[in-house]
């Protein structure tokens, strides 16, 4: 369940940039630019406010109303966040973004991401994993843009700087998705059969206790009209994809049920693709195996900080604890939940969304 911001202690939000000799310290003029986003953050809410008196609304998953903004459906929160991010938030050639659709894998990703990139600062034994969990060294730029206040902050971080987020390609400013940025994005995706129940469950568990919970059929019926925070899912998925098969060397694209069957296999690409490839003597040593054996979702699920009481992650008015981003971690539990008729729908939805793209999932699962 969620929590009150007065039982909050304070979590990193990423590792210690003293032992990465990439760290850049660096700040152009930071009491200007901390005055800037002074002025700024005063005129964001009134900025906020008038854009969502412009956009249409409909019910949210977890709160009463989410808005149609750009062909997708946000937050009053996510919307703030993607308003800043646009605003202050500068892009670095080296930076990379861990970006999916809710519950489609983040939490594993963030793992497999932050052991491959600084497999030779920690070892296996003594990992910053096993005291903060994945998400407290991988930052959300969706949420900690407005937390971490000045956004000036960020250029603190050492480079590559890892950050995840939910937003949709298209949402993103120019200076991050143009072929011309050199910064990268990991996209991973999921059966959306499996997705919507993960997301009807974590959706469910984070709501305001005064609220009552959203019924099953409710969330299934708004799913296929595409009406669930960041969604629709399947406009979300399709966007990356195309991305990823115009410029394959930005965008590395994986699914979910292919990082299960062979993660070693799939931990290899990321590590290629993130710039940071496995030597001949690594693979000998087995340093691969040892990454997927640390961020396995038995190890993962198992850690303290993931359990009750555990970790937490802090939004603009929520507190999520660690262990409600940990379910079951399997591929196909949709098959205790929907019926042939209810299969049949989502599947239909995903075969006519995807159709010509190239693209298959989940269908004949």
């Amino acid at each position: 369940m969620s929590r009150n911001f007065s039982k909050i202690q304070s979590l990193p939000i990423y590792h210690d940039p003293n032992r990465n000799p990439r760290h850049n310290s660096n700040v152009i003029d930071e009491d200007q630019i901390q005055t800037e986003e002074a002025a700024y953050y005063n005129l964001l809410h009134e900025k906020l406010n008038d854009l969502l008196a412009t956009l249409p609304k409909d019910k949210g998953w977890r709160i009463t109303n989410i808005f149609l903004h750009k062909g997708f459906w946000l937050s009053p929160a996510a919307l703030k966040s993607l308003l800043m991010i646009h605003d202050y938030f500068h892009p670095r050639s080296t930076d990379i973004f861990l970006a999916a659709f809710m519950r489609c894998g983040t939490t594993w990703l963030r793992a497999l991401m932050f052991a491959t990139a600084n497999r030779h600062l920690y070892k296996f034994s003594d990992h910053p994993i096993h005291r903060t969990g994945p998400h407290g060294i991988f930052p959300s730029l969706d949420s900690k843009i407005l937390l971490e206040y000045p956004v000036s902050k960020f250029e603190l971080l050492p480079s590559p700087r890892l950050f995840a987020t939910h937003f949709a390609h298209s949402l993103f400013p120019i200076s991050m998705t143009s072929p011309l940025s050199t910064c990268k994005f990991v996209y991973v995706c999921r059966d959306p059969k499996d997705v919507l129940i993960l997301k009807w469950h974590f959706m469910c568990k984070i709501r305001s206790e005064e609220r009552t919970p959203i019924s099953f059929n409710e969330a299934y019926e708004l799913f296929c009209n595409g009406v669930s925070e960041f969604g629709p899912f399947w406009d979300h998925v399709l966007e990356y994809w195309k991305a990823s098969q115009e410029s394959p060397e930005k965008i590395l694209f994986l699914k979910y049920e292919d990082i299960k069957r062979e993660p070693s296999v799939e931990l290899k690409k990321l590590a290629a693709f993130m710039g940071m490839p496995f030597t001949a003597e690594e693979e000998e040593g087995g340093v691969v195996e040892e990454i997927v054996k640390l961020c396995n979702f038995e190890n993962l699920s198992n850690l303290e900080v993931n359990k009750e009481g555990g970790g937490v992650q802090m939004f603009t008015q929520l507190v999520v604890e660690y262990q409600n981003y940990f379910r079951k971690g399997t591929v196909g539990d949709w098959k205790n939940y929907l019926t042939e008729e209810m299969r049949e729908r989502i599947d239909s939805i995903t075969e006519t969304k995807f159709k010509g793209s190239g693209l298959t999932l989940g269908l004949g699962v």
